[in-house]
């Protein structure tokens, strides 16, 4: 995917807040060897890319000064309440170095997966993307996830999927983290609709004791 940059000449809040009026997005694009470089971006091409979930996820040619370079993008500030980007940061991307960043997960194969299918249950993600780190030209778009297989008590974690060539994931804190689980739903009770229309014994289907007779006269 391919996005314009334009060399920024002026830094500092006021010349950003001033940059935002006409219609542009401060940035930046670091890594490599070469320095840190501050850019802007047209406001509407970026909030439209931003959109695009393979402008989060893949290698993107950035042209800028007429030349093209590989970039990923890295961070994006936006305002609090108003449709507004604030910033965007960029990274270089080196041919020869690997690379960490997180790429989305889709999921397929829940719907006729056992679990859902015939053993009442309901299969949730506990995660939407996953860490991994892999060399540019390796880098996926997205990874696949199959739930056909799931059954009622299983779950899915990192170490049973299918990684493309040269992925590998990366998990800080836990060494196999859990991508999915499988949920028994609660069953539903069956009532007799005659059973419940039939009135309770001692209760509103009892006489009503009679009355007492009133004393006699002296």
């Amino acid at each position: 995917m391919k996005f314009v940059a334009f060399e920024r000449a002026k830094q500092g809040t006021g010349a950003s807040r001033r940059l935002r009026i006409t219609g542009r997005t401060p940035g930046i694009v670091y890594g490599g060897e070469t320095p840190a470089t501050q850019i802007e971006i047209d406001h509407n091409a970026l909030w439209h890319a931003l959109k695009k979930e393979t402008f989060h996820s893949t290698i993107l040619d950035m042209e800028l000064a007429g030349k093209e370079s590989k970039v990923l993008l890295r961070n994006v500030q936006m305002h609090p309440f108003r449709q507004l980007i604030l910033h965007a940061d960029f990274q270089r991307v080196e041919t020869n170095t690997k690379l960490t960043m997180k790429v989305p997960l889709h999921f397929s194969g829940q719907d006729v997966s056992p679990a859902v299918k015939t053993e009442n249950c309901m299969v949730t993600p506990v995660v939407t993307e996953l860490l991994i780190s892999c060399l540019p030209a390796d880098l996926p778009e997205f990874i696949a996830v199959d739930l056909s297989a799931l059954t009622k008590g299983s779950s899915l974690h990192a170490k049973d999927l299918a990684l493309p060539k040269g992925v590998s994931v990366v998990t800080r804190g836990k060494e196999n983290p859990a991508l999915v689980s499988v949920i028994a739903l609660a069953e539903e009770v069956a009532v007799d609709p005659a059973a419940a229309a039939a009135p309770a014994k001692g209760k509103a289907g009892a006489k009503a004791p009679a009355a007492a007779k009133p004393a006699a006269k002296k």
